[in-house]
């Protein structure tokens, strides 16, 4: 069941919501929320910072069908309990550094919805799924390099639960909560 966080309005600061793009995510639970966060405000550009770490899913759904997305997604996710995931390994970003995630259970999910929402798909969301955490982003190679050195000396892989999925309103820079949907 959709759990609605907002009520949007035409401020006329941004375009009206139903124009804006919605981006979709994966909720992690918090113990590797938290463990992505410490290193993102470690890690990541202060100035570029927005946002709390992420499984990015889909980029750019229309805002224009969100009553349809959120239609979908309630039964895409009727039923489903929390699923595991596995922080693989530490990847070098070419300007950043993420960790690399393995779920075959989410992978099918968004498999499922990739082929329900096929003619709404921007380019990058058709592109093949790499699930990651993204905690270093717009830095030099050097750094990136150096911060996949140090993070990948004591490595093993983890696991960790997805425990819903959040439905967010593209803003400009931060994202704005529109909708979350609990794998219970």
């Amino acid at each position: 069941m959709t759990d609605n966080e907002t009520q949007h309005g035409d401020d006329g600061r941004l375009p009206h919501v139903s124009h804006r793009p919605l981006i979709l995510t994966a909720e992690m639970e918090a113990m590797a929320q938290d463990h992505f966060d410490l290193l993102r405000a470690r890690h990541f550009p202060p100035e570029r910072n927005w946002l709390s770490a992420h499984i990015t899913l889909f980029h750019a759904l229309p805002g224009a069908e969100r009553a349809a997305i959120e239609q979908h997604l309630d039964e895409a996710t009727a039923g489903l309990r929390p699923i595991a995931a596995t922080v693989e390994t530490v990847r070098f970003l070419g300007n950043g550094v993420a960790f690399a995630l393995s779920s075959p259970a989410l992978e099918g999910l968004r498999t499922a919805l990739v082929q329900r929402w096929s003619p709404w798909l921007t380019r990058q969301d058709r592109e093949v799924f790499r699930p990651h955490v993204t905690v270093q982003n717009k830095v030099s190679p050097d750094t990136a390099r150096a911060l996949q050195a140090s993070l990948s000396e004591d490595f093993a892989p983890w696991d960790f639960a997805v425990t819903g999925l959040r439905l967010w309103h593209y803003a400009g820079g931060p994202w704005e909560p529109a909708a979350r949907f609990s794998l219970k």
